[in-house]
């Protein structure tokens, strides 16, 4: 029991139990409302109080405020993640916040809850977690409240981290089309702060992610390109190669071939 989540359900009036669905968006919600309390009296114990974002999409999840000198403030991001079965030690990666409007003018308040240099510091607060193996027929039954021990917990084996964002960030976006930055996937990597800029320092990261995607660079082929790598930002700058922390990237599974079936 020592390595599994105890919450197990969501439970109406009448006292039934409905199963959590392991879908990552559910688990990581619920996740930050269970440990929600332990921020506050965090907070209370070292004299801030915890300001929520005012929006759903805005950055950063919590503002921690110190009481008695309001201008002192912290960004905190909670994040969640897997580790990744396929490959041990890496886990599926989350984002480290926006690398738009707010990010590169730091006096914006779009989208953030003070403008970002209003901030003392960024950090990150994460857990990276292992999914159960649970029959998909489980999310769908109902049990009573008596049977609540009985019913399987969708994740387990907590790892809990505390890192400032520029150090596990990796040089990638970390989302699709959106503007967001990428974390590093290596899970050591991750618990020692051990990113992409560690060498570096946060200005290099600031100055990178304000550029990413927007500085054309040549190419061999005589044609241009976005800047869209930390060696490549850092031979545009004429910064020496060794200030790159090159990490670790998962293993990507190979396509079966059609004579491999069967």
């Amino acid at each position: 029991m020592d390595d599994v989540w105890t919450v197990r359900g969501f439970i109406d009036v009448f006292k039934n139990v409905y199963t959590i669905s392991s879908d990552t968006k559910i688990v990581s919600k619920i996740l930050e409302l269970h440990l929600f309390p332990k921020f506050l009296s965090f907070a209370k114990n070292i004299g801030y109080e915890i300001e929520l974002a005012t929006y759903q999409n805005w950055y950063p999840d919590l503002t921690f405020i110190k009481k008695d000198r309001p201008d002192i403030k912290f960004a905190v991001d909670l994040k969640t993640t897997y580790r990744d079965e396929a490959n041990p030690g890496f886990c599926n990666g989350f984002t480290l916040g926006s690398h738009g409007e707010y990010f590169i003018n730091r006096i914006s308040a779009k989208n953030i809850q003070y403008p970002y240099n209003a901030y003392s510091g960024h950090f990150c607060l994460g857990i990276i977690y292992t999914r159960s193996a649970i029959d998909k027929l489980e999310e769908t039954r109902i049990y009573t409240v008596d049977e609540i021990e009985s019913i399987p917990a969708v994740i387990r084996s907590f790892t809990f981290f505390a890192e400032e964002k520029w150090r596990i960030a990796s040089d990638k976006g970390g989302s699709g089309n959106t503007a967001n930055i990428g974390s590093i996937q290596k899970i050591d990597d991750i618990l020692s702060g051990n990113g992409v800029f560690a060498k570096a320092g946060e200005e290099l990261f600031d100055d990178y992610w304000a550029n990413f995607g927007k500085i054309q660079i040549p190419t061999s082929k005589g044609k241009y390109k976005k800047l869209s790598s930390f060696p490549e930002y850092l031979q545009y700058r004429g910064l020496p190669a060794d200030l790159n922390n090159p990490k670790s990237s998962k293993k990507k599974k190979k396509k079966r071939k059609a004579n491999d079936i069967g």
